[in-house]
């Protein structure tokens, strides 16, 4: 369906083609496939989803789907073996409208409002506050309730940028505001996943010197995407572009802050016209997190508030926590400028290249007609070396 609706394959290029394949022999739990589009907003994706999920009569449905366009996160999850399609909006703090036409008395509402509380165990996500059902309780009901959550967020921050001047092999630099662990009774690692598209890509080959690593605070390259060409143009990729799982070597001891360094290349362009020689493109900012390992008797069966298959959590046990950096910045991209040939320039390119060619030919016809003016055809005897006699 996401290849419907935002035209991710373009051109000749199939879904098998496009799409990279995750490790999946690992966990089989985890996505089969990847595959990344930036989206300014989501009017395409609510159009398309009326017209496919919702009657022209359903003026519910449509206002539910109308509602993603404020929402935080939206989610689409289609279960193969089941069809099933699961769609899961999350939206920031504000005033909600809950609309309840069309019930019959078969239909069962729960409406509840929530808070998070403190957790007993760091596993937990505690939430508490009020639950009522529509048309059975005369009042709202206290409720206080609790269960294993794999992804947390941590109390720092980081930012990403790239090192001026980029050139044709940009390094992207991770500054993190400090290096304490968010626990100290279980091993936990900082890691860093990047999502890069065809564009611009990371040379596994690179990250095999661990002096070289040590010097950018990297301790070791976990995963890369498999058969991404280091040689081929962006113009000739099929594929939508590569991840990358790193993870980054915090000091020790313990700083308030420190920074990491990613070398990165870029691909050849395509030509363009009325770009001065340069076109931009745009790398999404990667995400920071602390991975640590549960304890032995922790459980984490599934609730609404827990995402799986986010693109990297399928490269880690299945009992592992996920502590979250934040980002900083508003609109979490960074923008390079990429030299490329103008089209509007090229012309004496091909002009000049044309005259260099010309002259040289000329030149080597002058030199031969040279030769044969000055001793005519055929008109060089071999050398024969005389026989020496005693």
């Amino acid at each position: 369906m996401c290849t419907k609706i935002y035209g991710l394959v373009t051109g000749t290029n199939s879904a098998q083609q496009s799409f990279t394949i995750l490790p999946v022999e690992r966990f089989s739990l985890s996505a089969a496939t990847q595959y990344y589009q930036p989206l300014e907003s989501l009017d395409d994706v609510v159009e398309y989803t009326k017209h496919k999920l919702c009657k022209t009569s359903q003026a519910e449905c449509l206002a539910r789907v109308s509602s993603f366009l404020q929402a935080s996160t939206v989610d689409f999850d289609f279960d193969t073996i089941s069809h099933a399609l699961t769609v899961t909006a999350f939206w920031a703090p504000q005033v909600q409208s809950i609309n309840i036409e069309g019930m019959t008395a078969k239909d069962r509402v729960e409406v509840g409002i929530l808070s998070v509380e403190s957790p007993k165990e760091p596993e937990e996500l505690s939430l508490g506050g009020f639950l009522t059902i529509v048309g059975e309780d005369t009042k709202p009901k206290p409720t206080l309730f609790s269960f294993p959550a794999r992804h947390h967020p941590f109390p720092s921050d980081f930012s990403a940028a790239f090192i001026e001047p980029t050139g044709l092999h940009p390094t992207l630099k991770l500054e993190m505001e400090t290096s304490y662990s968010p626990t100290k009774d279980r091993s936990c690692s900082l890691l860093t996943h990047l999502t890069l598209p065809r564009t611009i890509f990371a040379d596994k080959y690179q990250f095999s010197d661990s002096l070289f690593l040590a010097s950018k605070n990297i301790t070791a390259l976990h995963h890369v995407t498999g058969g991404v060409d280091l040689e081929a143009p962006a113009y000739t990729m099929k594929v939508w572009g590569s991840s990358v799982l790193l993870e980054l070597a915090p000091p020790s001891p313990a700083s308030k802050s420190w920074t990491a360094e990613i070398p990165l290349h870029l691909r050849y362009l395509p030509p363009a016209s009325s770009t001065a020689g340069q076109s931009k493109i745009e790398v999404p900012y990667p995400v920071v997190f602390w991975a640590c390992v549960a304890d032995e008797g922790s459980k984490f069966p599934i609730n609404p508030f827990d995402k799986v298959n986010v693109g990297y959590d399928g490269l880690f046990g299945p009992k592992t926590m996920f502590y979250h950096l934040s980002p900083k910045g508003e609109r979490l991209m960074n923008t390079i400028d990429v030299p490329v040939l103008d089209l509007d320039q090229s012309r004496y390119v091909e002009v000049g290249t044309a005259a260099v060619v010309a002259m040289g030919f000329a030149w080597i016809l002058w030199c031969l007609l040279r030769v044969w003016r000055t001793n005519g055809y055929g008109s060089i005897k071999p050398v024969v070396a005389e026989k020496k006699t005693q």
